[in-house]
């Protein structure tokens, strides 16, 4: 049984010439598949249970034109169940209720399974989708999900936890290439019988145009045929000035909410951090190109600076809230520039994540400890009751010291001797951990000869500028 999102057999239905190239040129058995052996090949699991028709739920999670549907499709032609498609864009929870019912009904009355392919699952939100556990659990449905946004997020754990996932790759260029040349070589469904040929450069360009997209290759294929010049006899040849026309501006694979989003702006960090400017370059083209919130990326440039640059090269953070300023200022497409600028020099400078590290031990101390009081010598004492209560007393004024370091220790009693920022010895790093190595055996020298401090009620030693308050000065 099959719904009407397949129908019966749309390319035996409609005339050939109304038929898309793609449509009719839709794989008619798993083998004609291209390009997903690792899942069809004979002997790998999803075929085997395909061919026996022993399927259990599957999720089929993988970028257009890589065959979703195709296998479906193929699926329904094979098995002695039940099987039951719609669109995940056209249903609503009455029609999932409905198939569910029918489904039970089919399982009571003669023990047929019911097959449910719904295609673009992750349009479907949790409580339309747990409408389906408990036909799953009870095994009324097999259900089969095809999918271009990552499961881990786009489907219900407790669904994805009972089905397995399959993931389809984005086809590589040899794998268009052979589609287009099936198109090209296929007198019924594909453009022999039209006479059409193209030149092996021109598929190389449709195909790296499509994105891995085989259904978008054959669109740009059958695009390219239709507007190519005839010569004698009606014969019409794509050369790759025709393709590169007809293809004109590549359109990327990007989804600005969905996981490419993510991947490439990942790809961007990592390719800095791992100082690879060439690559930060393109990834950064990649997102800007496809049209990228600059200013999106400039936060991250900026976040970078401080997260895996840091003070072993404390002038990236001006480089990189520069570029941010700049690309706001000039506006696209002039400000990429400025933002590769940025890139390229994050990439190539002497790398530190001390900083971020420092800041994350601070902060699961602060989040996971006591509230530790600030210890007494730290504290301001603007009036006559605070320093009653020996606020400041003990407190060192640095510059008193010639080389400006004071004894003291200005961590509170619990965490005292803990060491957050720990500087790498790259770039300007291995200076300041210099300076603290000499200041921390100043510290050390200073202790053990008993050097004393002010007791905090002299206020042009104190932090009286920083720390006075309208109504302490009115107390006093």
């Amino acid at each position: 049984m099959q719904s009407d999102l397949f129908g019966d057999d749309p390319v035996a239905q409609v005339p050939r010439e109304g038929i898309p190239l793609a449509e009719r040129m839709r794989p008619r058995t798993l083998d004609e598949i291209v390009g997903q052996e690792d899942l069809l090949a004979p002997g790998r699991p999803l075929r085997e249970a395909i061919d026996r028709d022993r399927l259990q739920s599957i999720i089929l999670w993988g970028p257009p034109g890589t065959g979703k549907t195709t296998i479906a499709r193929l699926i329904a032609e094979r098995t002695d169940a039940r099987f039951v498609a719609f669109s995940a864009v056209l249903a609503g929870i009455k029609d999932i209720k409905d198939v569910m019912a029918s489904a039970v009904a089919a399982r009571r009355a003669n023990g047929q399974r019911t097959i449910l392919f719904i295609d673009e699952i992750h349009r479907f939100n949790k409580a339309q989708q747990d409408a389906f556990l408990p036909h799953v659990e009870a095994g009324a449905i097999v259900l089969i999900g095809a999918t271009t946004e990552n499961p881990s997020f786009e489907v219900n754990a407790a669904l994805l936890s009972r089905s397995r996932v399959f993931v389809l790759h984005g086809l590589d260029d040899e794998a268009i290439a052979a589609i287009l040349r099936r198109a090209l070589a296929d007198p019924e469904r594909g453009l022999a019988a039209d006479k059409v040929t193209a030149a092996e450069n021109a598929l190389a360009l449709i195909g790296r145009a499509s994105g891995g997209d085989a259904r978008s290759a054959l669109n740009l294929l059958e695009l390219a045929a239709a507007s190519a010049p005839a010569g004698e006899g009606g014969a019409r040849r794509i050369d790759a000035a025709h393709a590169e026309q007809v293809v004109q501006r590549r359109m990327l694979l990007y989804d600005k909410g969905g996981e490419e989003h993510y991947n490439l702006i990942s790809a961007l960090h990592k390719s800095m951090r791992n100082s690879d400017p060439d690559a930060a370059v393109y990834w950064l083209a990649r997102m800007l190109e496809a049209g990228e919130d600059p200013l999106y990326i400039a936060r991250r440039l900026v976040r970078f600076a401080s997260e895996d640059v840091g003070n072993a090269e404390p002038q990236a953070l001006a480089v990189a809230v520069a570029a941010k300023d700049a690309a706001h200022f000039i506006g696209m497409p002039e400000g990429n520039t400025a933002l590769a600028q940025a890139a390229i020099y994050l990439a190539t400078a002497p790398k530190s994540n001390a900083s971020y590290t420092a800041y994350s031990r601070a902060a699961d101390d602060a989040r996971r400890g006591p509230a530790a009081p600030v210890p007494l010598h730290l504290r301001n004492a603007p009036t006559k009751l605070m320093k009653d209560l020996e606020y400041g007393r003990g407190y060192q004024y640095a510059h008193d010291d010639p080389d400006a370091v004071a004894a003291m220790t200005c961590l509170p009693d619990a965490l005292r001797g803990r060491r957050y920022y720990q500087p790498t010895t790259r770039g300007f790093e291995k200076e300041i951990k210099r300076r603290l190595d000499a200041w921390e055996a100043l510290k050390a020298k200073r202790a053990s000869e008993g050097a004393g401090g002010t007791d905090g009620t002299d206020e042009s030693r104190g932090d009286w500028d920083v720390m006075k308050n309208e109504k302490w000065k009115n107390e006093e």
